[in-house]
C-alpha cells in the first residue's frame, strides 16, 4: 500500500487504522513503510481517509503473499480458502482430517501490531520436520515449501512479512507433550511470537484421554475453543458420526 503525497492533506487519522503501525508522518504527509506493510488493506477499507489518498499497487510475487496471509478477503489460488489457514477442524465431521488417536496442532504464528516473516516460520517447520510430523497439505504455509521432508520455504519468500501464518500438522496422541516441548523451546530463536492450537476429537464418555495426561502433566489446555458438533458422515476409514 501507498499513499499518494500529491492527494494526502495531512490530517493523519489512519495512523492509529494499521494494525502493524505500518503508517507515520512523514513530515505534513502519511507515508507506508512498505517493509513492515503487510497489505492488509485495513488502512483503504476504513476509508477513513477524507480524500481517498491510498493506492494499492499491483501486488508481483513475492510481495503477493503479504495480501494472501493478511487480507481476510484474498482468496488463496492453490486452497481456495481466504485468510491465513485451512478449513483447520472445522470440517472435520466430513473430512476426518483427524481421526482417533491422532492430535492436530496449529502453530498461530504473529498477531497485530508484531506481524512475522517466513523466515521466522521456516525456523519453527525445520525443527517440526525434524520430528517427523505430518504437514497438513492444504494449509498455504506447506504450498510454500520446497520440501515437506526438511519444512524447507522457497528462499525468494522468507524475507516477506504477513500478519499471521498458520503451520498446520498431526501426530499420533501418544507424541503430543514431546511436541508440545519442542515448540515451547523454539521460543527464543524467534523474533516474532506464537499461539498454539491443539485439536482433538472428542470421545463419546467425554475427553480424550491425551488431554487429561497432557493436564496431568502440568500443562494448560483452555477449554475455549471450536466444537464440531458430529453431524457428518466422513468418508475416511472407520466411517460412521463423529
Amino acid at each position: 500500500m501507498r499513499v499518494d503525497p500529491e492527494l494526502c492533506v495531512g490530517c493523519l487519522q489512519c495512523l492509529p487504522y494499521c494494525p502493524m503501525g505500518a503508517i507515520r508522518d512523514g513530515g505534513g504527509v502519511a507515508v507506508v513503510d512498505e517493509d513492515e506493510c503487510v497489505e492488509c488493506r485495513v488502512c483503504q477499507r476504513s476509508e477513513v481517509c477524507p480524500v481517498d489518498a491510498f493506492v494499492q499497487p499491483e501486488l508481483r510475487w513475492p510481495r503477493v503473499l503479504r495480501a494472501l496471509f493478511s487480507d481476510p478477503l484474498t482468496v488463496h489460488p492453490e486452497t481456495g480458502v481466504a485468510g491465513r489457514g485451512t478449513e483447520e477442524m472445522k470440517t472435520n465431521d466430513v473430512t476426518g482430517r483427524f481421526g482417533a488417536g491422532e492430535v492436530g496442532f496449529g502453530v498461530e504464528m504473529g498477531r497485530p501490531g508484531t506481524g512475522c516473516r517466513f523466515a521466522d516460520v521456516e525456523v519453527v517447520t525445520r525443527e517440526l520436520a525434524r520430528a517427523g510430523v505430518t504437514f497438513e497439505p492444504k494449509n498455504p504455509v506447506t504450498f510454500l515449501m520446497t520440501d515437506t521432508s526438511t519444512g524447507e520455504i522457497r528462499p525468494e519468500v522468507l524475507g516477506e512479512k504477513v500478519l499471521t501464518a498458520i503451520i498446520e500438522f498431526k501426530v499420533p496422541a501418544h507424541r503430543a507433550e514431546e511436541i508440545l516441548k519442542l515448540l515451547t523451546s523454539l521460543g527464543e530463536r524467534l523474533q516474532t511470537v506464537f499461539s498454539l492450537d491443539f485439536i482433538v476429537r472428542a470421545e463419546p464418555d467425554g475427553e480424550p484421554e491425551v488431554v487429561e495426561r497432557l493436564r496431568r502433566a502440568g500443562w494448560w489446555l483452555s477449554p475455549n475453543g471450536k466444537v464440531c458438533l458430529g453431524l457428518g458422515r466422513p468418508g475416511g476409514e472407520g466411517g460412521g458420526r463423529r
